[in-house]
């Protein structure tokens, strides 16, 4: 296996989480929140989702598909168009009310999908290239690929609890 195939398999593995934690959900049970400070499993999937295409194109050189494919237009969300989620207090959790499961697997699917195309063309030495310089050490593009996988399966199993508690309610 190499490193373009591991990356690819762990990535599917995100997306099957992804259509798990939100298939069938209502759009009110997306929107709901264990409390008021919480995240809704909505948000929770936009967010990864929006992690993913932001630090996917960052590293591609490409246009996001947020607004590439006009993913920000058909979610219609009132924040700015370049918000990812990241440092979002109540109010912009709250802010993120998506109307079905099938919107938020469509924009993660195409996300997804200019994820592989991106690993298809890695080689092992890929990896060590310098992304991101504001850090100590700096971040290569082989840990910045491996911590957005971390994070995207953390939320990803955040949104799969709170499906069971909806769930069992």
């Amino acid at each position: 296996m190499n490193c373009a195939e591991l990356l690819t398999d762990a990535f599917g593995r995100v997306q099957e989480a992804v259509h798990a934690a939100v298939r069938g959900l209502s759009a009110d049970e997306l929107a709901a929140r264990p409390d008021p400070g919480g995240n809704s499993i909505g948000w929770l999937v936009w967010h990864l989702s929006r992690i993913q295409d932001d630090h996917l194109s960052d590293v591609a050189g490409t246009e996001q598909i947020w607004t590439a494919q006009g993913w920000a237009d058909r979610f219609a969300l009132p924040l700015p168009v370049d918000a990812t989620g990241y440092g979002h207090g109540d109010a912009e959790v709250a802010a993120v009310r998506v109307g079905s499961a099938k919107l938020l697997t469509g924009y993660y699917d195409a996300v997804h999908a200019q994820t592989l195309d991106y690993l298809r063309g890695l080689n092992g030495s890929a990896l060590n290239r310098v992304v991101d310089e504001r850090w100590t050490p700096p971040v290569t593009l082989g840990v910045r690929l491996v911590s957005v996988i971390a994070d995207d399966l953390q939320h990803a199993g955040q949104a799969a609890f709170l499906r069971g508690m909806l769930r069992r309610r």
